[in-house]
């Protein structure tokens, strides 16, 4: 008989292990000596370790679920259970209880992690609806907030998966704001065809108005009337882009015949007009030289009513000299009517009358402080002396003053 710590060999080739329990046939062995029966068994044992410290290195340095090491632990207690081979068997079913307890422990960190993984999934995906909702309600600017849902669409679909639960009643709003944008945006577009054929028509109006007066020659009220359809144009909005271009090439196309119409009718007009110029520039020239020298207003006036009628009669000016000479000969009628509202003040009775009675207050008043100054030389009173002094020589440079504007009125 041959023996091992674990098991032995009996001399009719049976094989032994050796447990707590007791002594269990683990197999038999009739093709050779009873050593190489003990080191076969040891060998199915050897493998039954490694299997065990395989197991042992995935579950400490790998992301094995725990799962999946409780079926291979189990597996494994099976097969270490039941073995036929010679080691020692309670040893490892002690280690795989201590992987079972390792296992378990994987189990409630893993599922820890999975409520924090889905946490963040509905937080993630509570932000992309809410975002959504808003882009649905809010949003004006369709093309870049339909880029924009489309976005999200994409960020749901790459953002983790919550418990299911939560995610049908996310995915049932996100849903729900993607097909209110469309609605919305469908709707939009729908008023706005409808309000852009109203500007259509209403262009096309304006159009054919514009149309209709590019041939007229009544250039002043026709080119109100275009003034006023560019208005128009302007306060009724935009079409459908073909048609607003088209319709905006026809009104400018009758604008400038009526403007080009008119520019040259005034061109030639103003090339007539030029002897006109030329002979009030003449008037011009007289009237600056001859009547500011004229002293008396009324001859003055007289002389200039003889120039205003030759200008009456020199005609009509171009209009690219026409304000400047017009300018030029208000300003001669102006300095006459000054002259004239010079000479009725100083011929005016009551303007005569105030400067008499300002010259006699002043008179009188000076001759109140001399008598006052008098007393005061007397007394020695040099303080009021000199204050007397000053005020006499204030009154008498405006008494000065107050009869020369009198001799001028008189």
């Amino acid at each position: 008989m041959t023996t091992d710590p674990w098991g032995r060999v009996d001399d009719d080739g049976t094989v032994y292990v050796r447990t707590s329990e007791g002594e269990r046939v683990v197999g038999s062995w009739q093709a050779g000596a009873q050593e190489e029966a003990l080191a076969f068994f040891r060998r199915k044992y050897d493998a039954l370790v490694t299997e065990v410290e395989l197991l042992e290195k995935r579950l400490r340095s790998t992301d094995l679920s725990a799962a999946t090491a409780m079926s291979n632990i189990d597996k494994l207690r099976a097969s270490v259970t039941d073995a036929n081979a010679v080691g020692d068997l309670e040893s490892l079913g002690r280690r795989l209880d201590a992987l079972s307890g390792r296992a378990e422990e994987r189990k409630v960190e893993q599922k820890q992690a999975q409520e924090e993984a889905r946490g963040q999934a509905r937080e993630t995906k509570e932000r992309i609806v809410a975002e959504a909702e808003r882009v649905a309600a809010e949003t004006t600017h369709w093309k870049s907030g339909g880029e924009r849902m489309l976005e999200l669409i994409e960020e749901w679909k790459k953002a983790p998966r919550a418990d299911r639960p939560t995610e049908q009643a996310l995915w049932k709003r996100m849903s729900a704001a993607r097909n209110s944008f469309s609605k919305r945006r469908k709707t939009y577009f729908a008023n706005l065809d409808q309000e852009r054929d109203s500007v259509r028509v209403e262009k096309e109006r304006i159009v054919a108005e514009a149309e209709s007066l590019s041939g007229s020659d009544d250039w002043g009220p026709t080119a109100r009337a275009y003034r006023d359809l560019m208005q128009q144009w302007k306060r009724t909005g935009r079409a459908d882009r073909a048609s607003e271009d088209k319709l905006w090439t026809r009104f400018k196309a009758a604008q400038d015949r009526f403007f080009d119409a008119r520019n040259a009718t005034f061109a030639e007009r103003d090339a007539e007009l030029r002897v006109n110029a030329d002979a009030k520039e003449r008037i011009l020239a007289e009237a600056r030289a001859e009547i500011p020298g004229i002293s008396e207003p009324r001859r003055a006036r007289a002389r200039l009513r003889d120039f205003q009628e030759a200008w009456e009669e020199a005609g009509e000016l171009p209009r690219d000299v026409r304000d400047q000479l017009e300018g030029a000969f208000r300003q001669i009628e102006d300095g006459v009517r000054r002259a004239e509202d010079a000479e009725w003040e100083r011929s005016n009775p009551e303007t005569l009358a105030r400067a008499r009675d300002t010259v006699s207050q002043l008179a009188s008043a000076i001759a109140g402080l001399e008598a006052k100054l008098e007393k005061a030389r007397d007394r020695g009173d040099a303080r009021r002396v000199k204050e007397h002094e000053d005020a006499l020589e204030a009154r008498r440079a405006w008494l000065a003053e107050a009869e020369k504007a009198l001799d001028e009125l008189s």
